[in-house]
């Protein structure tokens, strides 16, 4: 048994935490990119769809996963897992759950100091007087995007270093004095700046501090319903991916936030507020700030474009039209726009560093301190590939395969566990008991049925979705004969470069962007192998008879 000591303090520091965990960098840059791209409110109603059926399922599931672990004194997937069934292997499909946040903790650490920076760039007037082009090259000499093979951006691997750290300190100190306390900080200063920039997104009419349009232009466009897209594969793939992302599902960061929920705590309404809660930053306060903004100063027609928004909309051109507001304005929006996303990425990287942190504590009984120190250390050296590498696409690899593709797996198995090999009559039992809500009966039936059936249709459309998502035509030119037109971004297409006009690794004796690609899913294959080992190794030390 595990002599895991630690537990939450209050329940509301568990549901701020657990929120944390879920409200991220998507939830302001992801949501509204995926918005744009899908039809705006094309989308809404697959991804609203998707949250019911999918989303909310997958997070009693796993709150109810790791509950049942923690009672065992398992805090991470692999002993969460090997505990739910008479199988040995199951331990096994729980190496996603330390993979998945080693892996994306690794870059999204990364991309959450360039936060930080932004911060202190708005707070220096670094922006001021600049055009929207030297904002964006000042983005690319920030993160050393030269042209070269091999990037040493100094100030990004400052920046970088120091967010790890603060991390690691407050990992350090475990789930109440650390975690905890973070997330009641960083929460309310998160929403508190969200809706600081939403009033004043909804409130920029059209030749207001050189806006072209009313900023409830890009609202509209968000909100106006269009059913037609209840037939279109491709808006209901981006929709569950969208929910797989903003509810951190498929990770093993719930699981292990549960595991340490005392036996008959409730779980069901604790994992419904945090989900509700995390639906409330990304549609409402997330939906309220990029889109409106952008389309008062640049219109539909631009936000349209899908190069336009989404990572690059937040730190290439949000500082730009924040200008338009005065240097006094200007600076505040900057402070609370990249101050907002710096709280939602580090209460999102503490999650993931948690079951790290718990496996090395349970399965190997080293101190917290020391496994927060190793956890570090792997960040460092994991990160470290997508700060040197960026240019040649090494941090789009890591969010490719850790960050989308492994949740999809994950969350697909995690389902089949759950009603199939614990059984859903036992899982229901679990999740009910001591529950402060009475969750419909028609859950049951859709967590035994529904989700799985959502879950593999969403993996096998990650897995072979056609050219430009045309589903319609893929099947045609299928039946005619000519083959299924593969998308160079769906998992067959990644792994055979489908799309890609020159594979070679070298060109001119100078290594090329598909080597730092295929080193990329090496070292995330490597990752993977090794962790399985470790775990293996874990479980062969509890079989050794005992001196």
């Amino acid at each position: 048994m595990s002599l895991q000591k630690e537990g939450w303090g209050t329940r509301v520091g568990l549901v701020l935490a657990m929120a944390g965990n879920a409200v991220g960098l998507g939830n302001f840059l992801r949501f509204p990119a995926q918005a744009v791209q899908n039809g705006g409110g094309a989308f809404i109603i697959p991804y609203l769809v998707s949250f019911i059926l999918m989303g909310v399922p997958l997070l009693w599931i796993e709150w109810t996963i790791g509950r049942h672990g923690g009672r065992h004194g398992h805090h991470s997937t692999p002993g969460m897992l090997d505990v739910m069934g008479k199988s040995k292997w199951w331990k096994y499909v729980g190496v996603f759950g330390i993979f998945t946040n080693l892996t994306v903790a690794a870059y999204y650490c990364y991309t959450e100091s360039w936060t930080l920076a932004y911060v202190w760039h708005s707070v220096t007037g670094a922006f001021a007087g600049r055009s929207a082009q030297e904002v964006s090259d000042f983005f690319n000499e920030y993160v050393g995007m030269t042209g070269s093979f091999f990037n040493f951006p100094p100030l990004a691997l400052f920046f970088f270093l120091f967010t790890l750290t603060v991390n690691t300190w407050i990992l350090s100190r475990g789930l109440a004095k650390g975690i905890e306390i973070a997330s009641k900080i960083g929460m309310p200063m998160l929403i508190l700046f969200a809706i600081f920039l939403a009033i004043r997104s909804l409130t920029l009419d059209a030749g207001e501090q050189g806006a072209v349009n009313d900023a409830t232009l890009g609202l509209n466009f968000l909100w106006e319903p269009q059913f037609d897209s209840l037939s279109n594969p491709k808006v209901w793939l981006a929709a569950a991916g969208q929910i797989f992302f903003t509810l951190s599902v498929g990770m093993g960061s719930i699981h292990c936030y549960a595991a340490y929920v005392k036996e008959n705590e409730d779980i069901a309404l604790n994992a419904s507020s945090a989900g509700w809660m995390n639906e409330f930053v990304e549609v409402v306060l997330g939906g309220s700030i990029v889109v409106p903004i952008a389309a008062a100063y640049l219109g539909l027609e631009w936000i349209q474009n899908p190069g336009n928004v989404g990572l690059a909309m937040g730190f290439r051109v949000m500082p730009t039209l924040f200008q338009n507001w005065g240097p006094m304005l200007a600076a505040l929006a900057g402070i609370a726009w990249f101050g907002l996303l710096f709280f939602a990425g580090i209460t999102s990287s503490l999650a993931m560093g948690q079951p790290v942190l718990a496996f090395l504590e349970d399965e190997y009984k080293i101190a917290r301190t020391r496994a927060a120190r190793i956890w570090g250390v792997l960040i460092l050296i994991l990160g470290l590939w997508t700060v040197f590498f960026y240019g040649y696409g090494a941090h789009t690899e890591f969010d490719d395969w850790s960050g989308t593709f492994a949740l999809v797996v994950f969350a697909m198995f995690e389902a089949i566990a759950f009603a199939y090999v614990f059984g859903i009559d036992k899982g229901w039992e679990e999740l009910n008991r001591g529950a402060d809500i009475k969750i419909p009966n028609a859950f049951k039936f859709i967590i035994k049925y529904v989700t799985p059936l959502f879950l593999v249709a969403v993996f096998l459309g990650t897995l072979i979705s056609p050219l430009n998502g045309n589903w319609n035509e893929a099947f045609s030119s299928l039946f005619r004969g000519d083959g299924w037109p593969l998308d160079g971004g769906s998992i067959i297409g990644k792994i055979f470069h489908v799309g890609v006009a020159d594979t070679r690794w070298f060109v001119d004796g100078a290594p090329s962007p598909v080597f730092v690609v295929d080193m990329t899913r090496t070292l995330l294959l490597i990752t993977f192998i090794v962790i399985a080992l470790v775990i293996r190794s874990a479980w062969k030390r509890k079989e050794q008879p005992s001196a």
